[in-house]
């Protein structure tokens, strides 16, 4: 079993001339209760299933499991996911130290947010912060893909 540590922040300045990947993510969620989410994602030409425990007190650190599938069973299982698909792009940025940033920019119902998340391997592990880089909002449940689609951010 994995665990997950990640920071998350909005993004307030440019990183597209600093992006080394970028790919398009649709996903939905078969579940969205916190105790464990289950998402179905398709990523590029590839679909996965992901489940994800609750995060600690921090909300950096949470259990996660993850496994590729059929990119046509993601499909199916997109059809009975609960209302609210996530859309966006997410763009691969190379921090300082060797780890890197996914920024992820949404679409449709949450068009104009952009957050960027580190993976980290202990939640005290140093990093650069870019300029780029806006106000930490690890823990701030709002920013969760599985809140934003019960409400977006154009809702808010």
């Amino acid at each position: 079993m994995a665990k997950e540590i990640e920071r998350k922040f909005l993004v307030k300045g440019d990183y597209k001339n600093l992006m080394t990947k970028e790919t398009r993510i649709t996903q939905g969620y078969l579940s969205s209760v916190p105790e464990r989410t289950v998402r179905v994602r398709i990523k590029g030409d590839k679909g996965f299933l992901t489940i994800k425990g609750i995060g600690n007190e921090s909300g950096a650190s949470r259990f996660e499991w993850e496994n590729e599938i059929p990119v046509n069973e993601a499909n199916e299982l997109l059809k009975i996911c609960e209302p609210g698909v996530i859309d966006k792009t997410r763009f691969i940025v190379p921090e300082q130290t060797g780890l890197k940033f996914e920024v992820d920019e949404f679409y449709g119902d949450n068009e104009g947010l952009t957050v960027a998340e580190i993976e980290l391997p202990a939640e005290d592990h140093p990093f650069e912060k870019p300029e780029w880089l806006g106000e930490e909002v690890t823990g701030d449940v709002r920013y969760y893909n599985s809140m934003l689609m019960k409400t977006p951010f154009k809702s808010w």
